[in-house]
């Protein structure tokens, strides 16, 4: 069989255990998870079973001489097992088959696994900042927010370890912080950030450069028009050059080179009236945004419009088709690196373009048709 280069990433994670406590190889243990997850199973417990059902085909990769791992071993194990560890092979992985071009957007935002809160240890929910390709839809890394640090202490931590160069990125307005954007443009990439009340006299100062625009009905910079099923959304955008004018305060603000304000309208259709006109309602909204770019309003509008696809394209996925947030894994790191294991396998079934399915019956069809499964450790 072809050597299966998405397992080989994760050959170089360190065994936690005492070498007299294993029945059962890491590399088993990893390959089973990997497969399992693949092919539909959210859990440990679901893991062991599909191990059961398909020792066979398992080994054809690995002897499995004692059979499968216990769901309570693989818990066990996956809550040895360094985070850092699981992450950095992840990296590795994504290094290999990321298909990098300028000005590639790449989102970062967090996610909070609800289900993951131990009362009985008075511990909250696991909280990771997460790092989405936008345009390959491939998770770039993950952190995890450390005993109380909050979100925004953990983005330049995971920026300082992915490679960024050439590429924009983006966050929501808890993102717009001056050591975020340092992080950026030191790792050669630029910044659109979403710019609210947490940065009061830097908004201030937008809203004071575009309100004196609109108050005389300048035209905006781009616009662009879509919807379907009786719902229209134009998006305006305006960009004005502030580098060096002194129009804000942008001392603090490494490589600043201009404001954005973004106007969305959606149309949402109601059924005709008997006189067959649209009827429907309006709604309005504003968004102000800072950035690293010149002021290309198009560019600008599009980095933003794409930052929402890591809210779609993965966070929404992981919770209907793993129901991530009701998962009770909960011991150590586990929850962690099962977290890990769940974006792995988001990402390797979005790079499929061979089966034309969402996520969900991709992972089905992994599980009923060993050749599709086969298909996608060997290819990525």
């Amino acid at each position: 069989m072809p050597e299966a280069t998405l397992i080989d990433s994760f050959t170089e994670i360190e065994d936690p255990r005492h070498p007299r406590n294993t029945l059962y190889p890491i590399e088993e243990i990893l390959l089973l998870a990997i497969c399992g997850a693949i092919s539909g199973a959210d859990d440990f417990v679901s893991i062991a079973e599909f191990g059961e059902a398909k020792l066979g085909w398992l080994r054809g990769l690995l002897p499995f001489e004692h059979g499968v791992p216990s769901h309570d071993t693989l818990t066990r194990v996956f809550g040895q097992i360094e985070p850092s560890e699981f992450e950095r092979c992840f990296r590795a992985w994504t290094r290999r088959i990321e298909k990098k071009t300028d000005g590639q957007v790449v989102a970062v935002d967090g996610k909070t696994l609800r289900g993951s809160r131990n009362r009985a240890l008075e511990e909250g929910p696991l909280h990771l900042v997460e790092a989405w390709a936008t345009g390959q839809e491939l998770m770039l890394g993950q952190k995890r927010s450390e005993d109380g640090a909050g979100e925004i202490a953990t983005i330049p931590r995971l920026l300082e370890v992915l490679t960024l160069e050439g590429c924009i990125v983006t966050t929501d307005a808890m993102g717009c912080q001056t050591d975020v954007a340092e992080a950026i443009t030191e790792a050669g990439a630029d910044y659109v950030l979403r710019l609210k009340d947490n940065q009061k006299g830097l908004r201030t100062d937008a809203e004071r450069l575009f309100k004196a625009r609109l108050d005389i009905g300048v035209e905006p910079d781009h616009t662009d028009v879509d919807g379907g099923h009786g719902r229209v959304e134009t998006r305006r955008c305006w960009a004005i050059d502030v580098a060096g004018k002194g129009l804000v305060d942008e001392a603090r603000w490494p490589g600043l080179q201009s404001v954005a304000l973004v106007e969305t309208e959606r149309f949402v259709a109601e059924p005709q009236s008997e006189a067959g006109r649209a009827e429907g309602e309006t709604e309005t909204e504003r968004r102000y945004l800072i950035s690293s770019l010149e002021a290309d309003a198009e560019k600008i509008l599009e980095a933003s419009r794409q930052h929402w696809q890591i809210e779609n394209g993965l966070h929404w996925v992981l919770d209907v088709a793993f129901e991530e947030d009701h998962s009770q894994v909960r011991t150590q790191n586990a929850a962690e690196n099962l977290a890990l294991l769940r974006r792995l396998v988001v990402s390797t079934v979005k790079q499929d373009d061979r089966v034309d399915a969402g996520t969900k019956n991709k992972r089905k069809r992994a599980g009923w048709d060993d050749e599709y499964r086969e298909y996608l450790l060997q290819k990525l």
